[in-house]
């Protein structure tokens, strides 16, 4: 399932999210009932931001086990401004990586003895390099670690793909699978029966969570800011903002 994302459009309110009886019903869970002490958890961005939109809170929460915390970036977002004489691809490239760097940073990790992968797959074509993606998280995982991806159904071709790699390296190894939907929050209804609404579960993140996962989105000033080259909105709307920091971060086991 593959959605078409109206960029131009605000999208499904926050108003109408708070009121959805599905998403009321869904069960708390707690960070180490998500990733049990001694497991490591591994998170696969898309592009850089992701970690932060996706799981920020976790992440936040996580600060105090950095050593369990891998991450692993797919793509460097160069593709985030088409056409922009303002973002050109190479400027983009070496942006949002910095960009990234401060907002975990701004989680509360130190950025300088963190693993991290940057895999540098084209934005937009991750589903092309597929197989390959899929050999080197198969190489890496291990039984008892824990692999976070975007959804394998939220609506962005990267996400997806990225997804689906996710879920076919989880079946090669053994490891557990975490799934948090981004763009979802965009394109779904409150009860949509599309969402795994019986996998899903919520994270409830402190106000200091809260607050940590707030300040790592400033960081990423690149999709915050109409393009004055092209006219085009931020890539991450004040509503789409609403929706991604919410007092809760929505994981499909």
């Amino acid at each position: 399932m593959t959605q078409q994302l109206p960029f131009g459009v605000s999208g499904t309110p926050l108003s109408e999210w708070q009121n959805s009886v599905a998403l009321r019903g869904c069960r708390p869970v707690t960070r180490d009932e998500l990733v049990p002490p001694g497991s490591r958890l591994i998170v696969l961005a898309p592009h850089p931001d992701d970690e932060v939109l996706a799981c920020g809170g976790l992440l936040a929460a996580m600060a105090d086990r950095q050593d369990d915390v891998q991450l692993i970036a797919v793509t460097d977002g160069e593709g985030s401004h088409p056409g922009s004489a303002h973002w050109p691809a190479p400027n983009l490239r070496s942006a949002r990586r910095k960009e990234s760097e401060q907002a975990l940073a701004n989680l509360g990790f130190d950025v300088s003895r963190l693993v991290w992968q940057r895999l540098g797959m084209p934005d937009g074509q991750v589903e092309a390099h597929a197989e390959t993606l899929i050999a080197l998280l198969t190489e890496d995982l291990r039984p008892g670690d824990v692999l976070l991806s975007t959804w394998r159904h939220d609506g962005h071709c990267d996400h997806e793909a990225v997804g689906h790699c996710a879920a076919q390296a989880v079946a090669n190894t053994g490891a557990t699978l975490l799934e948090i939907p981004v763009w979802a929050w965009h394109w779904a209804e409150p009860n949509d029966p599309r969402i795994p609404w019986e996998q899903a579960r919520k994270l409830m993140l402190s106000d200091a969570q809260l607050q940590r996962k707030r300040l790592a989105i400033t960081a990423h000033a690149s999709q915050l800011h109409d393009d004055p080259s092209t006219g085009a909105a931020p890539v991450l709307s004040p509503a789409t903002l609403e929706r991604l920091l919410q007092p809760f971060e929505l994981v499909f086991l």
